[in-house]
């Protein structure tokens, strides 16, 4: 298999354990409706367990565009193969996302919301607000790719790496969830809110495309801050990059802050209610 392949079904994998716990929580007449908050955010780091433990000898199983471009940016992955991981890490989201919908096929029509449907798919703020919703999307990241980096220095038993991994992932649902659903991850966002899109869902509304820079832009800022970082504090390698990154960074929060609530008000208006976002 190539790491292309590997990217797809690792991140196919992915949504398919995430966006399903997702569904079963919050579509009506689910046996798991309702389940809460804690069983969404374990089974988004078991999907991640999962997902690594299957392509990680393949692709190196970053199932995530933030983490490719924060590793490309600390010099540990090569910036000419970036495009074709991204690539295959949206085209694994959308099928994941797709699979979801076959599987909760008639709870769609069940379910008269279509926030709840949205959420499914895609992640929202709990409050709108585009510069918190931008900035909780950064630390989640930030603290993600931070701690991908502490794991990957040190030495675990073979084969405990990927659980080290998920448990990364429920820490950061657990304490940083709250805000946006954390996405921390743009294919997790983009690919499944493309699907929600194109897809048949009976009764869904807008795919709250005025949302959807957060959760691509923030990760990304956040998840390259994280690896620079660790490069410039832990390992003593300062670099320029590491301050236009964060230059950056500073800018683009600066102008989510200056659009205002009337803005983000507008940005947000794609259900009759509040997108109930299950991470």
């Amino acid at each position: 298999m190539t790491p292309f392949m590997g990217e797809v079904l690792g991140t196919m994998i992915l949504i398919i354990i995430g966006a399903g716990v997702c569904a079963g929580a919050n579509l009506t007449k689910s046996y798991a409706k309702d389940a809460g908050w804690i069983v969404i955010t374990i089974a988004w780091g078991l999907g991640v367990t999962l997902g690594v433990f299957a392509v990680g000898s393949i692709s190196g199983a970053h199932l995530n565009p933030a983490v490719t471009i924060g590793l490309a940016f600390a010099g540990a992955f090569d910036w000419s193969q970036v495009p074709a991981y991204i690539a295959a890490q949206m085209i694994g989201a959308i099928l994941g996302a797709a699979i979801i919908y076959l599987q909760y096929f008639p709870h769609w029509k069940a379910t008269e919301d279509p926030g709840t449907k949205l959420g499914v798919f895609a992640t929202g703020p709990a409050i709108p607000h585009a510069f918190s919703n931008l900035l909780s999307e950064i630390i989640g990241t930030f603290v993600l790719l931070l701690g991908l980096q502490f794991i990957g220095a040190n030495e675990f038993t073979e084969g405990l790496n990927p659980i080290a991994v998920g448990l990364l992932i429920v820490a950061i649902g657990m304490a940083l969830g709250g805000t946006t659903g954390y996405a921390i991850n743009p294919a997790r966002d983009l690919g499944p809110r493309i699907a929600h899109a194109i897809l048949p869902i009976a009764g869904k509304g807008p795919s709250n495309w005025g949302y959807a820079w957060v959760p691509v832009v923030g990760p990304i800022l956040g998840g390259s801050l994280g690896a620079l970082f660790h490069q410039a504090f832990f390992l003593g390698e300062m670099t320029l990059t590491f301050w236009m990154v964060l230059a950056a960074t500073v800018v683009v929060l600066l102008i989510a802050l200056a659009i205002g609530p009337k803005n983000q008000d507008a940005a947000i208006q794609a259900s009759d209610e509040p997108t109930k976002a299950r991470l």
